[in-house]
């Protein structure tokens, strides 16, 4: 796979702030800290027996090359954070908590959903990724997360998120070929009509898109 070390996953991650321009007012002397923070916490994770399952755009590099990010998600129950007092909790809400490690950004996304209480349950794999066994969202599991999403980031005018997740979606389709009408019922459990109408229409959007790219390339 693309990755072989819990130290490269730091350093995708250090990069992905060290050259983000909105960081660059600030003080980056400690940027490399962050590799030794993801493999600290990896180690930690494993050490407490915490039930965590790996997602976002870390996961994402285990199925396809070429993203960029500068935190990690995790799948976990609002329960294990208290095994884990060394995560210093920056924020949060019902579903999600964001929490600072030794300056490495975690966000956590909480069980107590029942979208990420599946996925946790459901769509993950125990995978051979970087240096260790890992639980990690199967393609499935990771489209899923995604696709609910997108709608939020709509109304919120996030549109530089949207891109991202839009292009993470489209890489997946593309290179795993799911299948969508099972995904898309999935959802429909999670979602009011008004957004599975609009993650419909997303979904149309980038398989018109898909096959207009196979289309081209043949």
């Amino acid at each position: 796979m693309t990755l072989q070390s819990t130290a490269q996953i730091g350093r995708i991650i250090r990069d992905g702030v060290v050259f983000d321009v909105k960081n660059w007012t600030q003080d980056m002397s400690n940027s490399n800290q962050l590799i030794d923070a993801v493999q600290n916490l990896f180690a930690l994770l494993k050490q407490r027996r915490i039930d965590y399952v790996l997602v976002g755009g870390i996961a994402i590099l285990y199925y396809v090359e070429g993203r960029n990010t500068q935190d990690l998600d995790l799948i976990m129950a609002l329960s294990s954070l208290d095994a884990l007092p060394e995560f210093k909790i920056t924020s949060k809400d019902t579903y999600f908590v964001r929490a600072d490690y030794d300056g490495l950004q975690i966000d956590v996304l909480l069980t107590q959903n029942p979208l990420f209480k599946k996925v946790h349950e459901q769509f993950t794999k125990v995978q051979s990724f970087l240096d260790q066994d890992i639980p990690l969202a199967t393609v499935d599991g990771l489209l899923l997360l995604k696709l609910y999403a997108l709608p939020s980031l709509y109304r919120h005018g996030n549109f530089a998120r949207v891109g991202i997740y839009e292009n993470d979606v489209a890489t997946l389709l593309h290179y795993y070929q799911p299948n969508v009408p099972a995904l898309l019922t999935e959802l429909s459990s999670h979602l009011s009509e008004s957004d599975m109408a609009k993650v419909r229409s997303i979904v149309s959007d980038i398989q018109t898109r898909i096959s207009r790219f196979r289309d081209e390339t043949r």
